[in-house]
């Protein structure tokens, strides 16, 4: 067996260096560090050698000559509406999880729904030579680019774009059902605000979901979050449960007519829960309430929110893992659309509907 040198190399340490230092040909380094299925003919025993030594030696790979041989430049522009607790970190988990993994670097541009931005933004990245674009609840048929793209949660017809996305009226169907297994009739819908594509992807599984089952929906327990409610201007974080609580205060004044209440998602529903307490009502006692998302907090709110769960990080590497296929194949053909399963987290937040009522 060939041991490396004894003698740590001088200076920065590239690939030539390091296949010199191990005494291996820096194709054999490179399968080994790029993790390359040609990899596995290695003896397991080299491998390790190689990556022992790149760790120890502080090897860093040159990106910038790797991106000239492929001409690529190694990084995506991933644009979203906002990054907050959520939806969009457990999203960005798993992009950046698989981002990271193909060594891949990753611009990321806020829009907060703006449409200049929107425009704007996918110019500036393109100008910055990105391969390719991740679109997280924001619609490909609003952008014109160059590039590979695929949207998460979008629902864009737009041609040439993967869509991720999860099956809404499998999801409603878990919701609605689970309500009505529990006696309750009258339950009020919240809608999400008009930007996000979900919100009417989401609506018409609703309606036809209540349709199949025979449950009645009265337009009067219906209502929406507004969009000046999802906006910085409001003076709170947009993805605050303020969302929810407002809404649902309008609602109580109005009516209290109900005896569940089906939420847009969770961040809202924790709102929308505050907003019952502090009308004097009680969660699950007199109201049951559903989220949707299954964010972290989702199980440690009080009452434990029952929720559909959407796989959010494993939509966030889905994405990832189409995007550089995408990239890297561009000539293939690509399924417009990629559809993820539901499950439905049953917790504290739902209980048997008052007799009567």
């Amino acid at each position: 067996m060939i041991k490396d040198k004894s003698v740590t190399p001088d200076g920065h340490v590239n690939l030539r260096t390091l296949a010199e230092h191990l005494e291996l040909s820096q194709t054999t380094v490179s399968l080994v560090l790029n993790n390359s299925p040609s990899a596995r003919s290695i003896p397991q025993e080299t491998r390790d050698r190689v990556k022992e030594a790149a760790r120890r030696l502080n090897y860093r790979p040159n990106y910038f000559a790797r991106s000239l041989r492929q001409s690529r430049s190694m990084s995506v522009g991933v644009l979203a509406p906002d990054l907050s607790e959520g939806y969009f970190t457990r999203v960005m988990g798993g992009v950046v999880e698989e981002l990271t993994a193909a060594h891949y670097f990753y611009f990321t541009a806020c829009h907060d729904w703006k449409r200049e931005l929107i425009e704007t933004y996918p110019r500036m990245l393109v100008e910055r030579a990105v391969d390719g674009f991740l679109l997280l609840n924001t619609r490909a048929d609003q952008i014109a680019v160059p590039v590979p793209v695929v949207a998460i949660s979008a629902h864009s017809a737009a041609e040439n774009v993967t869509n991720i996305v999860l099956d809404h009226h499998r999801a409603v169907e878990q919701a609605l059902t689970h309500l009505r297994s529990l006696g309750h009739r009258r339950i009020a819908i919240m809608r999400g605000p008009r930007a996000i594509p979900d919100s009417e992807v989401r609506w018409e599984s609703i309606q036809r979901v209540s349709a199949e089952i025979g449950l009645k929906l009265d337009p009067s327990l219906v209502f929406r979050i507004e969009g000046e409610s999802w906006s910085i201007k409001t003076g709170y974080h947009p993805m605050a449960p303020e969302i929810g609580y407002k809404p649902m205060q309008a609602l109580l004044e109005k009516t209290r007519d109900f005896t569940a209440v089906f939420c847009f998602n969770d961040i809202a529903a924790i709102g929308a829960i505050r907003a019952l307490k502090d009308a004097g009502l009680s969660v699950p006692g007199d109201v049951s309430v559903v989220g949707f998302d299954d964010i972290q907090s989702a199980a440690y709110a009080t009452p434990s929110l029952t929720t559909v769960r959407q796989p959010l990080a494993e939509m966030g590497k889905r994405g990832a893992q189409a995007l550089l296929e995408r990239i890297a194949h561009r000539e293939r053909p690509f399924p417009a659309e990629i559809v993820m399963e539901p499950v439905f987290v049953v917790r504290e937040s739902t209980a048997a509907a008052l007799g009567g009522r």
